[in-house]
């Protein structure tokens, strides 16, 4: 018994603890519910109400059993709160009073200043409850008797007497006989009693005596119909039904006449009522648990309601955050994907043996001129810092779009202008006129001057093309000249050596920073997602802890408990898209020297169509409009997407011709591209892709005509493309 009392004292928590989450009104009928079911859940008396409108003797039948006037009665409603009659050694009285005042007084008189109802028929508001106490046996085995104001009189009073039938384990039913049970008893009965889950319910026919005998058999049948529809959870062997003319009963206790007291019905009942609370009362959690399902499942509808909504809340901003980041992985993957290629590009370039190819002969000639300054500035710089800023345009990208780490310049710094020693200067100023030597004229000099100057320009453009490995004993008898064109050629490829050492050492580290910046830090979910998660929890937790304690109970369960929520949604983490790695060779290899004296010079770069820089190209053009496209897709995720795809689908712009020349220039763009005007956007690209690969100016270099003809299929190409981009919107 004590192990059941904690049981439902955890139940009557778990429907307050869910209760208090639904924010009711302190007032409300299911707050009230909520609070009346919890008290009498842990209260171990055993309660009988009479129950019934007003006028239908009620408190008479209660005296009767008392065998004293104990209650007030009267001809007009007179019972003006609910009155608890228990067990005293003595008769007194206690009134509690709202402000906590209690008056407590001998005998039942001071009933009639604090329990009936005033001049204008309404309850006193300052009386928080009213006891009665009295010597009675079957209130000495801790049973109290309950007497209600009586219903279908004053709102106050229906709304009382609703809310204090939950606290009852017996409902006795008082029916007046001369109008068996009206239309308000009928919906009393299932509203207030069999929806709320109060199926212990006893039928008392009062007034029986006042009606004919034949009208008693009739009303007798209808009794016995009332009895049998309506479904009750007495124990077996008991009938529902009794009749008991309280008036009389009344009068023959107060008689001491046992004979017309046992004629009125009331012994009979009596001792059905004594042996039915006597079972009952060894099976209290069978009569309130019906009642605690009945108010668990309003509650839990209300959670529900709570629940539910939020559940389909937080997974809509979960998609839309969900949207967000499958954006910002693609941008990154793009992101990340442009800097390889760019980062390519340049290890590439640094790569000595491509830097000697492409500016070894032109940076020795520059250092035969005396104008290495100038080359080196506007040449090799030049090209340095085109691709050191395709390279750092990416993480700017990614730091525009993450906000990770602020990204660092790429600072690769060209080494200082070669120092030249000369081989001494022979005698013979003859040497001229030897083979291999290629006058340019004169007036170019270089630190020797004059013709000198300009056949060592010749000579390293002859010694770059020759490519001849000589022996020890030819070199011996090399002009004056081409020695000084060898130096200039050697000094040209250390510094070079240099550039590409330091460099691609300043790279190595530089992709290590950029990594930093090329990432985005995943959370799944906002501040507003948060906080409904946290209500989401408290919801639910309270929703599965009234489940399980109905479960324990044994009370059937109508839901099924909530899955608990994961415990990793607030966990970080760091997006790093995978890329592949650049390879920026190592110090040894950028430290092999290409030519030396006994070493193959490698050859002059061709000036041959790159058809790979135009695909480098438009990829990188690519990139750049997939970003503005993503870019629009963080402002509205999904929504540029679905535009566009309903403009292609439809074949309409949002922007339409507004005259007949517009319409000519889009008609004439189609043509250029060889198109039908009927083509999707998506078509429009695949061509222009196409003819740029065709037509880009870089693939005829060395062919003056073609190149012309390429530079007008450009511009009509691009004024095309520009054309209808604007016309697909």
């Amino acid at each position: 018994m004590q192990q059941q009392g904690e049981g439902y004292r955890n139940l009557a928590d778990s429907l307050k603890s869910a209760s208090a989450l639904l924010n009711l009104e302190f007032r409300s009928s299911l707050n009230q519910d909520i609070i009346t079911v919890c008290n009498h859940l842990v209260n171990p008396s055993f309660r009988i109400a009479v129950f019934g409108p007003f006028n239908h003797g009620k408190s008479t039948l209660l005296n009767a059993i008392l065998g004293n006037r104990t209650l007030p009665i009267d001809l007009i409603p007179t019972t003006g709160a609910m009155i608890t009659v228990k067990y005293g050694s003595d008769v007194r009285t206690r009134i509690m009073l709202v402000d906590g005042t209690e008056v407590e007084r001998s005998g039942t008189g001071i009933l009639q200043q604090f329990a009936i109802l005033d001049g204008d028929r309404q309850m006193r508001k300052d009386v928080a409850s009213v006891e009665v106490f009295y010597p009675h046996p079957l209130l000495q085995t801790g049973v109290e008797f309950i007497d209600l104001p009586g219903t279908n009189d004053q709102e106050a009073q229906d709304n009382l007497v609703k809310e204090k039938l939950l606290s009852v384990d017996l409902v006795v039913q008082l029916l007046d006989a001369r109008k068996l049970m009206t239309l308000g008893e009928r919906e009393n009965l299932r509203d207030w009693l069999s929806d709320r889950g109060i199926q212990t319910v006893i039928f008392v026919a009062n007034f029986l005596n006042l009606l004919e005998p034949e009208e008693q058999k009739q009303v007798q049948n209808r009794l016995l119909f009332v009895a049998e529809s309506f479904r009750t959870d007495l124990p077996p062997g008991f009938s529902n039904l009794y009749r008991v003319d309280a008036l009389p009963a009344l009068r023959a206790r107060l008689k001491g006449d046992v004979a017309a007291a046992s004629s009125s019905g009331l012994v009979a009942f009596e001792t059905a009522l004594q042996n039915i609370v006597s079972i009952l009362q060894q099976n209290r959690g069978g009569v309130r648990l019906p009642r605690v399902q009945a108010i668990a499942s309003q509650i839990q509808l209300s959670l529900k309601a709570k629940i539910d909504p939020l559940i389909h809340e937080i997974k809509a901003l979960d998609n839309k955050q969900n949207a967000k980041y499958a954006i910002k992985e693609k941008a990154a993957n793009l992101i990340s994907q442009g800097y390889s290629k760019s980062l390519k590009e340049l290890c590439n370039w640094l790569h000595l043996p491509n830097l000697l190819a492409k500016y070894q002969a032109d940076g020795a000639v520059a250092l035969a001129e005396n104008k290495f300054k100038s080359w080196q500035t506007d040449k090799l710089k030049k090209d340095l810092t085109e691709l050191q800023l395709d390279v750092v345009k990416w993480l700017y990208q990614a730091y525009e779009f993450f906000q990770e780490e602020r990204p660092e310049d790429l600072l690769i710094r060209l080494p200082s202008e070669p120092q030249i020693t000369l081989p001494p200067k022979p005698g013979n100023t003859d040497e001229l006129s030897e083979p291999g030597s290629i006058a340019v004229g004169g007036g170019i000099g270089w630190l020797l001057g004059g013709p000198v100057g300009a056949a060592v320009v010749g000579s390293i453009s002859y010694l770059i093309n020759k490519n001849i490995q000589q022996e020890d004993d030819q070199l011996a008898n090399e002009s004056y000249h081409q020695q000084v064109a060898r130096v200039c050629l050697t000094v040209i490829e250390e510094y070079l050596s240099n550039f590409s050492s330091q460099s691609l050492s300043i790279l190595a580290e530089y992709e290590q920073k950029a990594e930093k910046v090329i990432r985005f830090t995943v959370s799944q979910e906002t501040p507003e997602v948060t906080q409904k998660l946290a209500d989401l929890q408290q919801l639910q937790n309270a929703f599965n802890q009234l489940l399980h304690g109905l479960g324990k109970s044994k009370i059937p369960l109508n839901y099924q408990p909530y899955p608990e929520i994961a415990k990793n949604r607030n966990t970080n983490r760091v997006y790093i898209p995978k890329r592949e790695r650049v390879q920026t060779y190592s110090a040894k290899n950028t430290q092999t020297r290409v030519e030396s004296p006994k070493q193959k010079v490698p050859p002059p770069p061709k000036a041959s169509p790159r058809p790979q820089d135009v695909d480098t190209k438009f990829r990188n053009w690519e990139i750049d409009e997939e970003m503005e496209r993503i870019k629009a897709e963080m402002r509205s995720p999904g929504s540029q997407n679905r535009q566009k795809q309903q403009q292609t689908q439809n074949k309409q712009s949002s922007n339409p011709p507004k005259n007949q020349a517009e319409k000519d220039k889009i008609a004439r763009a189609y043509r250029i591209l060889g198109l039908q005007p009927t083509a999707s956007f998506a078509d429009v690209k695949k061509t222009y892709k196409t003819l740029v690969k065709k037509w880009h100016p870089d693939l005829f270099v060395n062919q003056p005509q073609m190149q012309k003809k390429a530079d007008n299929n450009m511009r009509l190409v691009n004024e095309a493309y520009n054309t209808l981009a604007d016309y697909y919107g």
